[in-house]
C-alpha cells in the first residue's frame, strides 16, 4: 500500500429508514431528520441525514477495506450537500500517507450524491500496516 492508492467505491442508497435508524441510533432527536413537513418548513425539501450516521458510514468504509484488524485512530470530516431519501452516496478514498512506524494509514474520503459532496475529510486507521 502506498499514497495514491484508491478504495473500491461504496455505493450507499440513502433511504427514509437509515436517515431516521442513523438519527434514532444516535439520539439526535432534531424533526429534520425524521418529520418531512417540519423539514419542509424549515426549508428543506425534505428530511436529511445526520453527520452521525454520515461518521459511521464513513467508517464502515474504511474498517471494511482495511479488515477485523483496523481501528479508527482519527475522523476529521465535513458536511456538504445533504443526503435526502432516494439519493445514493458513493464513498470513494485515496491512501494519502502510510506510515511504517507508527502502522497507520491515512485516506481520504468523500461521499456525493447527485447535489455534489456530501462529506469530505480524512481517516487515519492504525493496524494494517506492518501487522
Amino acid at each position: 500500500m502506498k499514497p495514491g492508492d484508491e478504495l473500491p467505491p461504496l455505493s450507499v442508497p440513502v433511504t427514509r429508514t437509515l436517515i431516521v435508524a442513523g438519527a434514532i441510533a444516535s439520539r439526535d432527536y432534531q424533526d429534520v431528520h425524521h418529520d418531512a413537513e417540519l423539514a419542509k418548513e424549515k426549508g428543506s425539501p425534505d428530511i436529511f441525514m445526520n453527520i452521525l450516521t454520515t461518521n459511521g458510514l464513513v467508517g464502515r468504509y474504511v474498517t471494511d477495506h482495511f479488515g477485523p484488524r483496523a481501528r479508527l485512530r482519527k475522523v476529521a470530516i465535513r458536511l456538504g450537500a445533504p443526503n435526502h431519501p432516494g439519493d445514493t452516496m458513493t464513498l470513494t478514498g485515496t491512501v494519502t500517507d502510510v506510515d511504517d512506524g507508527s502502522g497507520t494509514v491515512t485516506v481520504r474520503i468523500v461521499g456525493a450524491n447527485r447535489l455534489g459532496n456530501h462529506v469530505t475529510g480524512t481517516v487515519t486507521v492504525m493496524g494494517v500496516v506492518g501487522s
